[in-house]
Parts: structure tokens; C-alpha cells; sequence
């Protein structure tokens, strides 16, 4: 089901599809892919909005500094430097997040109206990215799908085809707070993951994933989340062809849980010590499936490149449920 959800200054109607299955109620926008919320039962069956957002499309639009709930693109994180190599050329992407590119330049896929159709428990989204967007070479047609299954977990399949050699690491931003409001800081991590990248302090790698052992990076038994998090989990299944549970948050006072199932390598840990506005530091917790940030610069870690004839594919599944 789909509603006019608001018109940017163009002209250009936004529309917001409405899906509802097994208990849980999750609301995109045809505007950058945004997860606008994700209602869900607590143990209770109390339900709330588990994900950071805005009753309008204003909101959004003030505010696209933290992506809250976007389809993030071409290159989800950081480039360094803003540029890459690719087959004897250096491509030059816009720095804004100097002085690197950051969730794919100041006008990424966040930032986009996107084309939207039903399908069957869902919606699925689709533009094509001309050469040269941000300046990332080869057009690239992309579709995101997003669909609930029968136990109401939202699943999100990504695709894309170029005409020339490019990079692409597509994700979805999603800030979540299982409690609905307040700090997020004392919801409890898992996370199979045996290694992390080390960055700079422009959050660029700066060598070979590092064990966890004995770091604040250890989430491999659940502990309270905390703070201070804007980092990649090397995770310790690779990359698959069909996702994989990687994760879970838990929040104690409600009993909601939140698993996360992907085929990516890696996952963000991002605790949004930087929100402003509406929503305080740390009230939510982003889990970013992804290949690593800077791989474009870095051919010791899992390939970004997608060449003509090839589709990537990519698939994260967030499930919903509660314990007692």
C-alpha cells in the first residue's frame, strides 16, 4: 500500500509503501530508500517504532547528515582521499567528508527519488545512476527490494548491473532503538566477528583486521553496546552467498530482540555519538552490513568490483522477535 508521503521543491512527489506482516509494520520511502520506521510487540505486545525517523518528509530533508534509515550508495563508508584506482585510471569522487568520500558523495543514492513498485509483501525500489554520478564511472541500474516474511523479518536484497567497470557497496542506514526512545547504550551485542579494521582519525583503515581479543571490539559473547563505536566487524563467515545470522540486540527492559542475517563481510558498528536535533546522542545503533570501508584503495580486502556482464547481489535480513 502506497500514500503520497510529500513533494520536494521540484516538484517531485515522495511516496511513502506501507508493509505489514506476522505483527510488524514497516514503513519506505521511494526517497532514498529510507526506512522510515519499523513497528514491532515487545513482550507485552506493546508495540513501538524501533527505528530513529520523522513523522514528515522535512525532517528528512533538515537532516540528511546521519542517513537516518537510507539506502546508502554507491559506496557505502569512507574512501580515502576521495579517489580510487580502477584498471590504470584514478577516479576522483567528491570529498564530502573531507578528505574523503563518504556514502557515496554529497548527493548520494540517500539523497534520490527512486522509482517504486509492489511486489508481492513489499516494494521494490530501482533508478539507474548515470557515469560519472559523484564521480563513479560506469551507469549503474540498481534495484532494492524489501519485503517482510511470514515471521515479519524485513528482508533487503540488493542488485546492480554497469556498462563499464565500477565499485559498488550498497547498505541501509538504519539507526535502531529497541526500547523505542531514550539512550541505546544499554541494549546488549553479539556480533561473530574475530576481527576488526583499525582506522585513523578519519576513520579510514590503517592495516591488516586486528584481532578483538581483549578490545572493546570483543562482542563475541552479548555485552552492553556503550559507546564510542564508528567501526567495521571483520565477520568471521566471509562473504556468502545466502545470508548468514550474524548478529543480535537485545534490550532488557522490553525483551525485544533484533537479528541480523547477511552475505556481506563486514558491519558498521556505529553507536551515533553525533545525532543532533530531535534525537540525543547514542539513542540509536546502526548496523551497517557491507564489504569494508577504503576496499577500493585496498586489494587485500574483499573486492567491490563489479564489472559488465556480472550482477552484484547482496542480501541482509533484520529479524523482529522478543524474549521473556
Amino acid at each position: 500500500m502506497s500514500e503520497l508521503f510529500g513533494t520536494l521543491s521540484d516538484g517531485t512527489e515522495v511516496h511513502r509503501w506501507t508493509l505489514e506482516r506476522a505483527g510488524t509494520r514497516v514503513r519506505v520511502l521511494s526517497y532514498g530508500g529510507i526506512v522510515q520506521s519499523a513497528e514491532v510487540p515487545d513482550r507485552d505486545g506493546r508495540t513501538v517504532d524501533v527505528v530513529l525517523g520523522f513523522a514528515g518528509l522535512d525532517g528528512y530533508l533538515e537532516n540528511p547528515g546521519p542517513y537516518f534509515g537510507a539506502l546508502v550508495g554507491r559506496y557505502a563508508n569512507r574512501i580515502a582521499h576521495a579517489r580510487f584506482p580502477l584498471d590504470g585510471v584514478t577516479y576522483a569522487l567528491e570529498p564530502n567528508n573531507a578528505p574523503n568520500s563518504l556514502h557515496g558523495g554529497a548527493r548520494g543514492f540517500d539523497k534520490r527519488v527512486w522509482e517504486a513498485t509492489a511486489v508481492e509483501h513489499g516494494v521494490r525500489l530501482t533508478r539507474v545512476s548515470p557515469h560519472g554520478e559523484e564521480g563513479f564511472p560506469g551507469q549503474l541500474a540498481v534495484a532494492v527490494t524489501y519485503t517482510l516474511d511470514e515471521s515479519g523479518a524485513l528482508h533487503i536484497s540488493y542488485e546492480a548491473v554497469t556498462d563499464a567497470p565500477t565499485v559498488v557497496n550498497l547498505t541501509n542506514h538504519s539507526y535502531f532503538n529497541l526500547a523505542g526512545s531514550g539512550h541505546a547504550g544499554g541494549h546488549e551485542l553479539r556480533i561473530a566477528a574475530s576481527r576488526y579494521t583499525p582506522v585513523d582519525g578519519d576513520l579510514i583503515p590503517t592495516g591488516d583486521p586486528a584481532d578483538v581479543s581483549g578490545t572493546r571490539f570483543d562482542f563475541r559473547a552479548a555485552r552492553k553496546v556503550g559507546s564510542g563505536y564508528d567501526h567495521n566487524l571483520v565477520l568471521d563467515k566471509g562473504v556468502t552467498e545466502t545470508p548468514v545470522e550474524i548478529a543480535e540486540l537485545y534490550d532488557p527492559a522490553s525483551g525485544r530482540t533484533l537479528t541480523v542475517a547477511t552475505t556481506e563481510p563486514g558491519i558498521q558498528l556505529y553507536t551515533a555519538e553525533h545525532l543532533t536535533g530531535p534525537f540525543a546522542p547514542g539513542d540509536g545503533v546502526a548496523l551497517e552490513t557491507q564489504h569494508f570501508p577504503d576496499s577500493p584503495n585496498r586489494p587485500d580486502f574483499p573486492s567491490t568490483r563489479l564489472d559488465p556482464g556480472r550482477t552484484y547481489r547482496s542480501a541482509t535480513v533484520y529479524g523482529f522477535g522478543v524474549r521473556d
